[in-house]
C-alpha cells in the first residue's frame, strides 16, 4: 500500500487520482496534509495539486457520471471527512475503470459511502438555508454567521441570491473563517481580517447594528411567542425538526 498526501483541496484530490494511473499505484491510502503524521519509515508521496491534471480526471468522471452523481461527488468532498477523501479516490478509480453505470452499484462500499455522505451534506445545506437569520448592520448590509458541520457555503449561495436579490448580504462561516458577500450583482468569497466581536449566538455587537434592528428582533420574538400555542407544545417533535444545535442561529430562541 502506498501513502499519498495531498493538500486537502478538490484539485489536489483529483490530481491524486491522476497520479495513481501515472505511477501505476494499486492500493492507495490518501491522507490530507492536515491529518498527516510524518513517519520516518514511510515519507509517502506528496501530491502537488495541478489544475490541468485535475481537470482531466474530472472530465473523465463526468463522461461516466450524470449530473446528480457529479453533485454527490462534490457534496461528499465538502464533508471534509478524512474517510470521505479515501472513498472519493477509490470511487473515482472504480468508475473510471468500468463502463458507465458503475456508480449505480450501491453494493460497492465506496459508492454507498459517498451516497450517504452526500445526503448528510445535502441535509445540512437545507438546514442552513432554513435557519440563517440576518441582522441589518449600520451600513445597510444584512449579516449572519454560521458554524455548519460541513463546508456548505458553496452550496447555499444560489438560494440566497434568488431569495434576497435586492439586498446586500454576508454569510460568514466562523469555523472555516470565510464567507460569502453578495453586492446585488454577484457573490464572492471574502475573509474578514478584522472580524467584529463574533459570538456563538447569531448576534453582532450593538454598535455595528442598524438602530432599528433591535426593535425588529423584538417584534419577531413577540410574534413567535404569541403564535405559539403552549397547550399544543411538543418539544420532542420540535427538536426533531429543529435540532438544538441550530437554535443559536434563531432570533426567536435568544430570549
Amino acid at each position: 500500500m502506498e501513502l499519498y498526501i495531498f493538500d486537502g483541496s478538490l484539485e489536489g484530490l483529483l490530481t491524486a487520482v491522476f497520479e495513481c494511473y501515472t505511477r501505476k499505484s494499486k492500493i492507495i491510502k490518501l491522507v490530507g496534509q492536515a491529518h498527516y503524521v510524518p513517519d520516518v519509515f514511510d515519507a509517502g508521496f506528496h501530491v502537488v495539486s495541478d489544475r490541468e491534471k485535475g481537470e482531466r480526471v474530472w472530465k473523465g468522471l463526468c463522461a461516466k457520471l450524470g449530473k446528480e452523481w457529479q453533485l454527490r461527488f462534490y457534496q461528499a468532498y465538502l464533508s471534509e471527512r478524512p474517510e470521505a477523501f479515501q472513498h472519493l479516490l477509490n470511487f473515482a478509480r472504480y468508475v473510471i475503470d468500468r463502463p458507465a453505470g458503475a456508480s449505480e452499484n450501491y453494493a460497492h462500499p465506496d459508492v454507498l459511502a459517498i451516497s450517504q455522505t452526500a445526503r448528510q451534506v445535502h441535509r445540512e445545506k437545507h438546514r442552513m438555508e432554513a435557519f440563517v437569520r440576518f441582522q441589518k448592520t449600520g451600513d445597510g448590509i444584512y449579516y449572519a454567521h454560521i458554524e455548519p458541520d460541513f463546508d456548505v457555503l458553496p452550496l447555499v449561495s444560489e438560494h440566497f441570491e434568488n431569495r434576497y436579490a435586492d439586498q446586500r448580504w454576508i454569510i460568514y462561516d466562523l469555523k472555516r473563517k470565510y464567507g460569502l458577500y453578495y453586492d446585488l450583482e454577484k457573490t464572492e468569497e471574502i475573509e474578514l481580517g478584522a472580524a467584529p466581536q463574533l459570538s456563538v449566538v447569531n448576534a453582532l455587537p450593538a454598535g455595528l447594528l442598524d438602530p432599528k434592528e433591535e426593535l425588529y428582533t423584538l417584534l419577531w420574538q413577540d410574534y413567535f411567542k404569541t403564535t405559539n400555542i403552549s397547550a399544543r407544545k411538543n418539544t420532542r417533535l420540535h427538536v426533531r425538526h429543529v435540532p438544538r444545535r441550530y437554535w443559536k442561529y434563531l432570533s426567536e430562541k435568544q430570549r
